[in-house]
């Protein structure tokens, strides 16, 4: 091989970028067909990594499960809000429970108390129903919808996503309004929060500019430590999640200024089998 031949060559291969980002295709993502679920959660970690935030994250394990559900919706293009609100049932009513995440820009923008249902507990909520005058909480993954006006003023209709789980929310008007009993004040003169007949209840303060900015159709979760309902629920399903993380990169490809962990990752699909793979794991 002759020197210009060479020298030819090695130019050629330094105008080669050694790292790029490859975004498949989502529609060529099996759902069925398993995939890593360490790298899975290795995606879902950064974004965790990334989310600023003024206030005490929710907790990772809850994000995780609450971000899963969210890039399920996104793979059957359900959303369109990239808004995710987070509902900590586990936790005290006296304290904060819940975030309002703007994943676009990767942020808590939002922090506050909510209430849960009369019959799912005191301070604690413990028990859950999708049975109509339980007076119960339900579980799962909603999308809001429109507001309406009702005896409790501006409000926000929620859809249970949840067969069996939260599926009856507009038949037992399981929806998202504020309360004067959602509050410090109240906490303060009876140890606890108020509660509802299972709506998330919220606090006066703010609640038009939060009920309008969460309506058409962005994603609620509530969570509980429920074995049998996180073992069950089709809305963690990891495969699908995959696509429509994959899906959400493509439509926003500035996320890669957000997630540096992600910048560099190349992405491989075997068109065959659906697989979505990258070097090293």
């Amino acid at each position: 091989m002759s020197k210009k031949l060479l020298l030819f060559i090695v130019l050629i291969l330094t105008m080669i970028p050694v790292s790029h980002t490859y975004i498949p295709d989502p529609g060529n993502i099996n759902p069925s067909y398993p995939v890593n679920h360490h790298q899975i959660d290795n995606y879902l970690g950064e974004f965790y990594s990334a989310l600023k935030s003024e206030v005490p994250k929710p907790e990772y394990e809850v994000f995780k499960k609450a971000l899963t559900g969210f890039f399920n919706l996104k793979a059957d293009n359900r959303i369109k809000k990239n808004l995710l609100t987070i509902i900590d049932f586990s936790l005290s009513s006296n304290l904060e429970r819940m975030w309002i995440v703007d994943i676009n820009r990767m942020k808590v923008i939002h922090y506050g108390l909510v209430a849960h249902g009369r019959n799912s507990g005191e301070e604690f909520a413990r028990h859950f129903s999708n049975i109509s005058s339980s007076w119960q909480s339900s579980l799962g993954f909603y999308l809001t919808d429109g507001i309406y006006w009702g005896k409790h003023g501006m409000s926000l209709y929620l859809d249970g996503l949840e067969p069996g789980v939260n599926d009856k929310a507009r038949a037992r008007t399981i929806v998202m309004h504020s309360a004067d009993y959602v509050s410090k004040e109240f906490i303060r003169n009876f140890g606890r929060l108020g509660r509802s007949f299972g709506c998330p209840s919220i606090p006066l303060d703010n609640h038009k500019e939060i009920i309008t900015m969460l309506s058409g159709r962005s994603c609620l979760y509530i969570h509980y430590p429920d074995e049998e309902y996180h073992a069950g629920s089709r809305m963690l399903t990891r495969e699908t999640a995959m696509s429509g993380l994959i899906r959400y990169l493509n439509n926003n490809p500035g996320m890669s200024e957000r997630l540096p962990g992600l910048s560099g990752q190349i992405f491989i699909t075997d068109l065959h089998k659906g697989v979505v793979s990258a070097p090293g794991q």
